[in-house]
């Protein structure tokens, strides 16, 4: 694999390195003419998106419908798909998961949407067989929101920029890089699509190589991959931090289509000739060999050959990793997985939107047909990501095989891939074909002294190590005869199922609440200066959404945004949200037109220290707030709430050195956060866990577009330490959003 140091031009099909940018060629990649055919503003350096489509899961639609009904809401203004793939088990909470799924139904009723109810389908599967559609957008609030190989750009991202949409509003974004991913070669037999996505996360997260921008495939390896070897990788490019993906299209993307009914939504896409990129990436598809992504992260990848000859060497640098983010917390050890040279496996999952497509299940029943996974500790569990996949694999008889193997055949659920089903035994080890290998990411409490960690391989060497009862064996090793079966998509399934309202709305139906769905609490504007405390610091060179809220335990509470705040950072900092609560106490009392020197002693001593240069400080003019310093907050997941309970807590902004993901900045300004930026690293802060920071001016600087602003870090012992913020890159409305307190109280007005 190999990245280009210079852009790229497309020349008779292949790329010749371009000795300076060209705007001409620019215009002539798919990005650019998908993109500018959705954008409304006019200016082709400033987008302005209106999606064709926009889809939710059970996770994430109760606060988006309730985001937008406080800003007015009458109807759906475009076809809003709410899946149920996530909370699917009402087995804790009570019947706050189901109560969800009634809002979810009677809101697509009420509002016109359309509504798949649970164990149907995983929310990007839907979309692959139902929604997509050659040149279109798609907006998700799921970050695996990705659907560039079947010639559809789809985005994920928080929750607020789907009510947007729902308010006749944009996603604004400036006009991103374009890479090229230039494929040649041919995949060799037991080489799936999850070991060449691992490769090219591992070529480009640490580098930013295509940090927000799009990633653009094509080249004659194309053709030597199927729809669903190429929907597979194409999930998978989330976890490289880019925008989004398109690829060019061809008949075996035509026949997808055709099998779902669908011809018609098919579109042959190909860049022009003279097409310019900002970057490239070639693969040698013959090059790539099963791999393996150890804890915790996926660009932590090997080659599983390599794992096996340099075993405990890898391990030693996985369990040095891991100190990074647990300290001397706990102790994680995976040598003691080491049996006679080899390493042992616990569970092997095949899931979700990556590992449950059609082919990639057959495959695993081809390598497992007549074999035996054994009665020991290894388990196989396998998840079809819907009911029409599940329904052709009953029929062509892959479950039997997988069965047959000692396998356990489950129904559309993604609750594997973010800790909400099939939690390892503590200490256990997990190999799985989902998307996310993050620190307690399996459902394992660190708070609660468990600790069990994942590993992603694809599903073919998953079931190569199943058949060797557990230790670790890559499918090339073997020589299985792939049986190349036929799908048949059987669209009656979801007829029956799914209720469609076809675009139009029943405004007379009520909406069915439970007693856990909760509306936003009221969020203030913005005052002239912030005092901000530092609740939390984190030095990890990556802060995940994960470890900002935690995943699995809190999905039944996301309806709930008091009730689902309580879980902020507690896999990181369980001290945090006391800390924040205090902050927002005296907050509180100011907004109750308590003078600032009658606050608490903590912040009476802070604002004595600010009189001293900044004497016309007073409650009527300066908000308290708290704040997170984090090196760079916000990869992975494209959760709303690791913004929104921050807010709820009483928090004002964040402080980074940078972002990891654009979807995590916009999250914070559309609850009326801050996204500063300390630009001199993590080394010799001017501030420290527990310090106030003053931001006179914030107000000024917010709307009147200064580049940058001076802050005062005011320390226990009397001291004032100067230094300077900045916040990047604001739009009109983004900054309109801080300035009024949030995106609700801006929309309403």
């Amino acid at each position: 694999m190999k990245l280009w140091e210079t852009g790229a031009i497309l020349k008779g099909g292949k790329l010749i390195p371009a000795a300076e940018k060209s705007i001409d060629g620019a215009k002539k990649t798919l990005a650019y003419s998908i993109l500018q055919k959705h954008n409304t503003s006019g200016d082709d350096s400033k987008l302005k998106i209106k999606f064709d489509k926009i889809t939710s899961h059970d996770i994430t639609y109760v606060g988006i419908i309730q985001t937008a009904r406080a800003s007015g809401l009458e109807k759906f203004p475009l076809p809003y798909v709410l899946t149920n793939c996530h909370n699917s088990l009402c087995a804790v909470g009570g019947t706050i998961n189901e109560d969800d799924h009634m809002f979810g139904l009677t809101c697509a009723q009420k509002y016109g949407g359309i509504y798949v109810p649970p164990h149907q389908a995983v929310i990007h599967q839907f979309a692959r067989e139902m929604l997509a559609k050659c040149g279109d957008m798609i907006l998700g609030s799921d970050s695996h929101t990705r659907y560039g190989a079947l010639g559809t750009m789809a985005i994920g991202e928080g929750g607020g920029e789907l009510a947007k949409q729902l308010l006749n509003k944009t996603y604004d974004v400036a006009y991103p890089g374009v890479v090229a991913v230039y494929l040649t070669g041919e995949p060799v037999p037991g080489v799936g699509p999850q070991d060449v996505a691992l490769a090219v996360i591992k070529a480009v997260f640490d580098n930013g190589y295509v940090k927000n921008k799009v990633m653009e495939f094509f080249g004659p390896g194309l053709a030597k991959l199927s729809a669903d070897f190429r929907i597979g990788i194409d999930v998978m490019t989330t976890e490289t931090t880019c925008l989004s993906s398109i690829w060019a299209t061809d008949e075996k993307i035509r026949e997808f289509y055709a099998i779902h009914g669908r011809e018609g939504d098919y579109k042959e896409l190909n860049p022009l000739e003279g097409a310019y990129y900002d970057g490239a990436i070639e693969i040698n598809l013959s090059d790539i060999r099963p791999m393996i992504a150890l804890p915790f992260h996926p660009s932590c990848a090997y080659t599983i050959d390599e794992v096996n000859k340099n075993l405990s060497d890898i391990l030693f640098e996985t369990e040095k990793r891991a100190k990074v983010s647990f300290g001397d917390k706990v102790n994680f050890d995976l040598h003691k997985k080491i049996i006679d040279g080899k390493l042992y496996v616990d569970q092997g999952v095949i899931a979700g939107c990556a590992g449950g497509g059609f082919e990639n299940i057959c495959a695993a029943a081809d390598i497992l047909k007549g074999k035996d996974t054994g009665n020991g500790k290894f388990l196989l569990n396998v998840y079809p990501a819907s009911m029409p996949v599940y329904m052709e694999l009953m029929k062509n008889g892959a479950f039997a095989s997988l069965i047959d193997a000692g396998a356990i055949v489950k129904t559309a659920f993604c609750g594997p891939c973010f800790g909400a089903g099939d939690t390892p035994a503590n200490g256990a080890f997990s190999i799985r074909h989902s998307t996310r290998n993050f620190p307690n990411r399996e459902g394992s409490k660190i708070q609660n002294g468990q600790l069990s960690s994942v590993a992603l391989m694809d599903a073919r060497s998953i079931a190569a190590t199943a058949a060797n009862k557990g230790f670790l064996t890559a499918a090339t090793e073997f020589d299985t005869e792939f049986s190349g079966k036929k799908y048949f998509f059987d669209k009656s399934i979801y007829e029956k199922r799914v209720y469609d309202s076809k675009g139009v709305a029943h405004p007379e139906v009520e909406i069915q609440f439970g007693p856990n769905i909760k509306d936003w609490p009221k969020m203030t504007s913005l005052s002239d200066n912030l005092l901000l405390k530092v609740v939390s610091e984190i030095h990890d060179p990556v802060t995940t959404t994960d470890e900002l809220i935690p995943s699995g335990e809190t999905s039944s509470f996301r309806s709930n945004p008091l009730g689902l705040a309580e879980f902020t950072l507690s896999r990181r900092d369980p001290a945090y949200v006391g800390r924040a609560k205090e902050v927002r106490a005296e907050e509180e009392k100011r907004q109750n037109n308590t003078a600032l020197d009658k606050l608490s002693d903590e912040v009476v001593t802070a604002v004595k220290t600010i009189w001293t240069k900044f004497p016309e400080v007073s409650s009527e003019n300066t908000g308290l707030g708290s704040t997170i310093f984090a090196v760079k907050p916000g990869d992975g997941s494209a959760r709303e709430q690791a913004a929104s309970c921050q807010r709820v807590l009483g928090a004002s902004a964040n402080i980074a050195n940078e972002y990891a993901t654009k979807r995590y900045r916009s999250n914070l300004i559309n609850w009326g956060m801050i996204p500063f930026i300390y630009k001199d690293g993590d080394k010799n802060l001017p501030f420290a866990n527990g310090d106030y920071v003053f931001v006179p001016g914030v107000k000024k600087m917010i709307s009147e577009k200064l580049p940058s602003i001076k802050a005062y870090a005011v320390k226990a012992d009397g001291k004032i330490n100067e230094f300077e913020l900045s916040v990047g890159d604001l739009t009109d409305d983004e900054r309109k959003i801080i300035l009024a307190g949030c995106l609700i109280n801006f929309y309403r007005g």
